[in-house]
């Protein structure tokens, strides 16, 4: 990561807000432009990311592999990469004290899984050497008038201007904020009281409905009571009424990721009151699954003070873009984790955004960022909604929350064809992960720009 600067004058600058990996993809993309000036702004003291795996399916993988990223992120993995049929996780039944395993997903290709902090120190070390980048720089504003740069106003004071502002940061991210107050007081100005509250009902997270339990487990922990666990050799996934399980080896196999998902589908879409994460004590999240399965226990027995995420999402926007301001990745989509694809979609947004502002037709003129921001907004938002909506059905479906299923009262055959079927829904619902390919937005993209 260098600091050094341009001699010459850059055909455009792009500030972004937020050194997550969405931010990151989108910094190492247009680093590919030697006349695009790139500065990346992290309200961190440093560049650290918070959370433990992340998984990257093989269509966001074809971007890894065309940014030149993919040898250094093979070596941060123990995950070895096919091509063909894989196995990629094994689903039980596991809300009674005897579990039942009815379905192994296989999908062509690898799902990819990493420690957040090992993929995020690949794509730092990939930053091109006039990539600037600023910890503690919190965002409070900004302003954008015609013939003007943008102009960023930081909590510490300082100040800073850009020609295109990329809002990267995150959930409660205030460019999100700033551009939908923007844009709903140019709706309400011209008369569209009903888009103009729309864009406001899109500023605040809401309430999903759904909390995790996260933690890090040390295999050697699980190893020395449980040696023959599962886990060890494929990736889990344990199913039962209203709450599902996940967990996966990361760090070359040191560390066993595990999430523990509890679903109030009533309370989706309303507001919480108290803090997001929090540490928890163990007998929280050992009451919610004291009923459940052995091998689950194994798992619940090695976590001691897990993190409880109270999951959020992000209303579906109008726009992910708006003058010369864009916002990707959580602050534009913020989705539920069960489809693996948050960052996948956010890796996306980086890739396709660094497509239209480095088309040599894009320059530092208001007419012209607005042009490529609209093919990026046209491009990228139906899609990463349409995922958003796929992710909300996954929950429901890893929750037995099924076509009004009830499989407590199934037994044998009955239950286990009935968990078949609400697999291979699940499973057409996520085929597009591994067997579509990324060239269709590029194309599209690339098209609209020349058009």
């Amino acid at each position: 990561m260098g600091n050094s600067r341009r001699a010459t004058t850059p055909r455009l600058r792009v500030g972004i807000c937020g050194g997550g990996i969405a931010g990151l993809v989108l910094a190492v993309a247009l680093s590919k432009y030697p006349d695009i000036e790139v500065t990346v702004y992290e309200a961190a003291s440093k560049l650290t990311e918070v959370g433990a795996g992340v998984g990257i399916f093989p269509r966001p993988w074809e971007i890894i592999r065309k940014l030149d990223l993919e040898e250094d992120l093979l070596k941060a993995t123990e995950i070895k990469r096919q091509e063909g049929p894989v196995r990629t996780f094994v689903y039980r039944k596991s809300d009674s004290p005897e579990g039942m395993e009815f379905y192994t997903l296989v999908t062509q290709g690898t799902l990819m899984v990493f420690h957040r902090s090992d993929f995020q120190q690949v794509l730092l070390r990939h930053l091109a050497s006039s990539c600037r980048t600023y910890c503690g720089k919190r965002l409070r504003t900004y302003t954008q008038r015609p013939l003007e740069p943008i102009k960023l106003y930081f909590e510490d004071g300082s100040t800073a201007t850009c020609d295109v502002l990329v809002g990267a940061d995150g959930i409660k991210s205030v460019v999100r904020q700033t551009m939908m107050t923007e844009k709903a007081h140019l709706a309400q100005s011209e008369g569209r009281r009903a888009e103009a509250a729309e864009c406001l009902a899109s500023i605040d997270p809401m309430w999903s409905g759904n909390s995790s339990y996260r933690a890090l487990i040390p295999a050697e922990r699980l190893r020395a009571q449980h040696p023959n666990h599962r886990v060890f050799t494929q990736p889990m996934q344990y199913l039962g009424k209203d709450a599902h399980i996940i967990a996966y080896p990361i760090s070359r196999g040191k560390l066993i990721n595990f999430v523990a998902f509890v679903s109030q589908p009533h309370k989706e879409n309303t507001r919480f009151n108290g803090p997001w994460v929090s540490q928890v004590g163990s007998e929280e999240m050992a009451a919610r699954f004291r009923k459940w399965e052995p091998e689950v226990q194994a798992l619940i027995h090695c976590v001691d003070q897990p993190l409880r995420w109270v999951i959020h999402t992000v209303r579906p926007l109008t726009t992910f873009a708006h003058g010369r301001i864009a916002v990707i990745g959580d602050a534009a989509h913020a989705m539920l984790p069960t489809q693996g694809s948050g960052a996948g979609q956010g890796i996306e947004d980086a890739f396709i955004l660094a497509t239209v502002l480095g088309n040599p037709k894009t320059d530092a003129s208001m007419a012209s960022i607005q042009r490529a921001l609209k093919v990026f907004d046209v491009v990228r938002r139906p899609r990463a909604q349409e995922v958003q909506e796929r992710s909300r059905l996954n929950e429901n479906y890893f929750s037995l929350n099924y076509r009004d299923v009830d499989f407590s009262s199934l037994r044998d055959e009955k239950l286990y064809a009935r968990l078949v079927e609400l697999m291979e829904t699940v499973k057409q619902n996520w085929a597009w992960t591994w067997s579509t390919s990324p060239r269709d937005i590029y194309e599209e993209a690339t098209a609209l720009m020349e058009s």
